[in-house]
């Protein structure tokens, strides 16, 4: 089993815990920054992170893995090769050719997906990828997260019915 301190360790040995002073998505200011492109890029990192994953997907049963886009993608792509669970992909938006989809993959009306993000600031992302797989026919109850900043984003995602599981919290990080 990975726990929490094995992921910190993979995300600061490879610098993705960044100080200073830095913009979030959310607009909010931190004096620290996870960069997810370091340790989603890093295999050493995504080795951990990847395993992590799986462990908490398979206790979920989950039928399937939901990758929210950009982020979500390598991290879900990892824990399908280490669980054996199939992926699918949430798209911010609906491509406007081709197939038009707003879910790429193979999904199944009644498929139960757990979710995986990066990191949860505020948790939006995640809750508008969740009603982009409900809306697609999915059964979504649970969401697994790298780095939970614990700044408003658990109890927004436990708004929508959500149970969140993050992997590591800023106390083991910085």
């Amino acid at each position: 089993m990975v726990n929490k301190k094995e992921v910190a360790d993979a995300l600061r040995d490879c610098d993705a815990v960044l100080r200073g002073e830095f913009e979030l998505s959310s607009g909010r200011t931190s004096d620290y920054y996870i960069d997810k492109y370091v340790f989603e890029t890093d295999p050493d990192a995504l080795d951990v992170v990847g395993r992590a994953i799986a462990e908490k997907v398979l206790q979920t049963g989950a039928d399937r893995i939901g990758g929210v886009a950009l982020g979500g993608v390598p991290l879900a792509a990892v824990a399908s090769v280490e669980s054996g669970v199939p992926y699918v992909i949430a798209r911010k938006e609906a491509k406007e050719y081709g197939t038009a989809n707003a879910v790429e993959g193979t999904l199944e009306e009644g498929d139960e997906v757990v979710v995986v993000e990066d990191i949860v600031t505020t948790g939006t992302s995640a809750v508008e990828a969740v009603e982009k797989l409900r809306a697609a026919g999915a059964t979504v109850n649970e969401i697994i997260v790298v780095v939970d900043r614990q700044e408003g984003g658990r109890e927004n995602v436990e708004d929508a019915g959500l149970k969140m599981h993050a992997l590591t919290t800023p106390e083991e990080l910085v």
